[in-house]
C-alpha cells in the first residue's frame, strides 16, 4: 500500500579472516557471548567493502596488519551464529608479528593448526577444517555448503 514502509529481515554480512603468522593460525578468545575460541572477525559496516572490512577487524581485533591472499569460501548456513542470520566470507591472510587481545577479543594467540583450542565458537571448526584441506590440495567447499 502506498506510504506503508516495509520490514525486512535480511541476514548480516559478517567477515571472518584465517590469519597465518609463521606456521601457525590466529584466534581470538571472545570476550563476548557466545564463547570460545573464534577467527577475527566481525560484522560489516555501512559502505565498507568486504575486504576492508576483514583487514580492519582483523586489525581491531589482534593489532596485526594483515595481508589478505585468498577467499576461501562464504558460509550462510541460518544456525551458524546463535545470536542471528549471519552471512560470512572468509578471506585467508598473511601477517606478521605477535598478536594482541583487543577490542571485544580477550585474548589472541598463535596456534599450531594441529593443536587448536576448544571450543571454537559459531562454525569456526569447520571453517578451519575446510581451510587446512585448502593448504593441503587447493580444494575448496562446494557452493551448496
Amino acid at each position: 500500500m502506498a506510504g506503508e514502509e516495509r520490514t525486512y529481515r535480511n541476514p548480516a554480512p559478517t567477515v571472518d579472516v584465517v590469519i597465518e603468522v609463521g606456521d601457525g593460525i590466529v584466534l581470538i578468545r571472545r570476550c563476548n557471548p557466545p564463547p570460545g575460541w573464534a577467527l577475527p572477525g566481525g560484522f560489516v559496516d555501512y559502505g565498507e567493502p568486504l575486504w576492508a572490512a576483514a583487514v580492519r577487524e582483523a586489525r581491531e581485533e589482534t593489532g596485526l596488519e594483515v595481508e589478505l591472499t585468498a577467499l576461501l569460501h562464504v558460509y550462510s548456513r541460518p544456525d551458524r551464529d546463535p545470536r542471528k542470520h549471519t552471512v560470512s566470507t572468509v578471506f585467508v591472510g598473511r601477517a606478521r608479528g605477535e598478536p594482541r587481545g583487543l577490542d571485544d577479543a580477550a585474548e589472541a594467540r598463535v596456534f599450531a593448526p594441529d593443536a587448536l583450542p576448544a571450543p571454537l565458537a559459531f562454525d569456526h571448526a569447520e571453517i578451519l577444517a575446510d581451510y587446512l584441506r585448502f593448504r593441503r590440495d587447493g580444494t575448496r567447499p562446494p557452493p551448496d555448503r
